[in-house]
């Protein structure tokens, strides 16, 4: 039976469509974290516990960055973290393998599932938008995976050294249970990959009128500020992570106001050609 024409169909009809999508994204997300649990023990080695480890690719260029300038005294060139990772319930490595699967089906099925968020909000578009699906979802699809690196390689290992190598008193030995570790990580790949999505968030927020490039110019001070406190909250509350990471923050919201002007210019055009 093909599929009813979206013009006629009824509200009911509209739900169960959505629900058709959201079992397929159910399922893809399922079948990747499948695939991911059969290999968890590579997951955790090389990816999990690396920036764990002091030869992890950011900490070699931290301290090479810091001797360049003159500051030996670093924790980034230390030997290893004083601390170690430990599992205090005995559901504890299990329900961290379950979780990070999850956490791991979900990225690799990432371009699926906005593959099925798209086709669900497709038809409600005229034919011309929807010639540009194929370049939506690889865009969104980058970003997403741009921001999930950044907050791997830059703003994990970050939180871990400062977190890892605080300490209040020498009489306190740092050991963190597998779980707190695990957020560390999952929380900072993960916010920065939906933070990288605003792109493509004001390219529709431009589209439906919400959003102009005098607004984001007028409010950029404003901006500024919930970058910084953005930035404070995914990284460690110390002054130079929280600039690493709003730097490219700040350029995405630039690149955001360009992608207004191009949609608003585009739409005052077909305004023009249909009063003409």
């Amino acid at each position: 039976m093909g599929k009813k024409n979206t013009d006629e169909m009824s509200f009911l009809d509209h739900i169960e469509d959505l629900r058709w999508h959201l079992i397929r994204i159910t399922l893809s997300i399922l079948i990747c974290a499948t695939v991911a649990f059969i290999f968890s023990g590579f997951i955790f080695e090389h990816i999990i516990f690396a920036p764990k480890r002091m030869d992890f690719p950011t900490y070699k260029w931290l301290c090479q960055a810091s001797q360049f300038i003159g500051v030996n005294d670093t924790t980034f060139c230390a030997a290893e973290f004083p601390f170690k990772v430990q599992s205090r319930t005995m559901a504890g490595q299990f329900s961290a393998d379950i979780w990070t699967s999850i956490f791991a089906g979900f990225i690799l099925a990432f371009p699926y599932v906005i593959y099925q968020l798209w086709s669900f909000i497709s038809p409600g578009l005229r034919s011309n938008e929807r010639k540009y699906s194929k370049g939506f979802i690889f865009m969104t699809s980058f970003l997403f995976f741009l921001g999930v690196l950044f907050g791997y390689y830059i703003v994990t290992p970050l939180s871990i050294n400062f977190l890892g190598n605080y300490s209040v008193s020498s009489e306190i030995s740092n050991e963190f249970d597998i779980s707190s570790y695990i957020s560390i990580i999952r929380s900072s790949s993960l916010a920065s990959g939906l933070v990288f999505e605003l792109p493509i968030i004001i390219y529709f927020l431009t589209k439906v009128g919400l959003v102009t490039p005098k607004i984001m110019k007028k409010y950029r001070k404003f901006a500024l500020v919930i970058v910084l406190v953005l930035s404070a909250i995914i990284t460690p509350p110390d002054l130079a992570s929280q600039i690493i990471v709003a730097i490219p923050i700040l350029v995405l919201y630039q690149v955001s106001i360009y992608i207004s002007k191009v949609v608003l210019r585009n739409l005052n055009k077909k305004k023009k050609k249909k009063t003409v």
